[in-house]
């Protein structure tokens, strides 16, 4: 029989496990239904901003609501996890997103979670959970934000104030019942960088994102042709977006991560702005496939580079 710990020393003992796995910051808050979120989130999709994403549009009341999708929850369980780097592309003005410099990050992080799943059911004989990596109907950002661990913040991203907002976002739903932390303050203040930072204006005034203006939404998720009024409004950039996030002035403090996964694959580095023009489906499953630029597919990625490529050559 294991011995029996309160929720206190539960509570400490989760993140304390936590920050020895990896992750830089972990908060716990109560399972509720995220009742007060339901009109704003239907008014997004009324709106159409969540573009060609058919799958925001299902399952919402499971996405407001985590005892829907497991009986028994108890408590939502936020980590976070750095992807901030200094690294950069040499090779071309062509880039790509932080978070794809490496290898897919669902990989690493599925890992560490698996770790901090048979801790915490060492520590108990009766818990129950499911784990998620924005691979599930789960309101990350305000589960993060409701545990204490930022604020969601006018570019819609989860801002910490220890780490910046170059952080991805984990969810632990458990049967067990812990200590709840509180949710912050918004700290963006008066501050407007990011919105007028975005060349496609992408940032609405109520912190959600019109995903039909998005470089990331159309240099990840959109299989068609990307719309001409986009055209020379890209930055550069073939898959993914950091320009709201690089103007954000709490990202100054951010730290480079220690995640050898995350690493900018070499392969990549010094690609002139002629080998990513004269990309072929071999060599590019060859860089990519275990990176999260995968996700575009080949002939994705060459549209984006063909897009945007005659604004470099101008």
């Amino acid at each position: 029989m294991k011995k029996k710990l309160n929720k206190f020393q539960l509570t400490q003992l989760i993140r304390q496990a936590a920050q020895r796995i990896g992750f830089v910051d972990c908060g716990f808050s109560e399972v509720r239904s995220l009742t007060g979120h339901k009109q704003h989130y239907l008014d997004w999709i009324e709106r159409g901003h969540q573009a060609g994403m058919e799958y925001m549009t299902r399952n919402i009341d499971q996405r407001l609501n985590p005892a829907l999708l497991m009986d028994g929850a108890k408590t939502v369980i936020s980590l976070l996890y750095n992807y901030y780097t200094s690294e950069k592309l040499e090779g071309s003005p062509l880039q790509i997103a932080k978070y794809a410099f490496g290898e897919d990050y669902h990989n690493a992080i599925n890992e560490k979670l698996k770790q901090l799943d048979q801790f915490i059911g060492d520590l108990t004989d009766t818990v129950i959970q499911r784990s998620y990596v924005d691979t599930g109907p789960v309101l990350e950002k305000v589960w993060a934000s409701n545990s204490g661990l930022g604020w969601i913040g006018k570019n819609s991203s989860l801002i910490s104030r220890r780490h910046g907002s170059f952080v991805f976002i984990a969810d632990i739903i458990t049967s067990l019942e812990l200590e709840y932390d509180k949710p912050l303050k918004d700290y963006c203040g008066s501050c407007r960088k990011c919105i007028e930072a975005c060349p496609t204006s992408a940032i609405m005034d109520n912190r959600t994102i019109d995903s039909r203006q998005c470089i990331s939404y159309q240099t990840i998720e959109n299989r068609d042709d990307i719309p001409v009024t986009l055209k020379g409004k890209f930055h550069n950039y073939i898959f993914g977006c950091d320009i709201c996030q690089d103007v954000c002035p709490w990202n100054k403090k951010s730290h480079s991560h220690t995640e050898a996964l995350f690493s900018l694959n070499p392969e990549i580095r010094h690609m002139t702005l002629s080998d990513w023009e004269n990309l072929d489906e071999k060599t590019f499953q060859h860089f990519f496939h275990k990176s999260a630029v995968k996700r575009a597919k080949f002939e994705g990625l060459k549209r984006n580079i063909d897009f945007v490529t005659l604004k470099v050559k101008g």
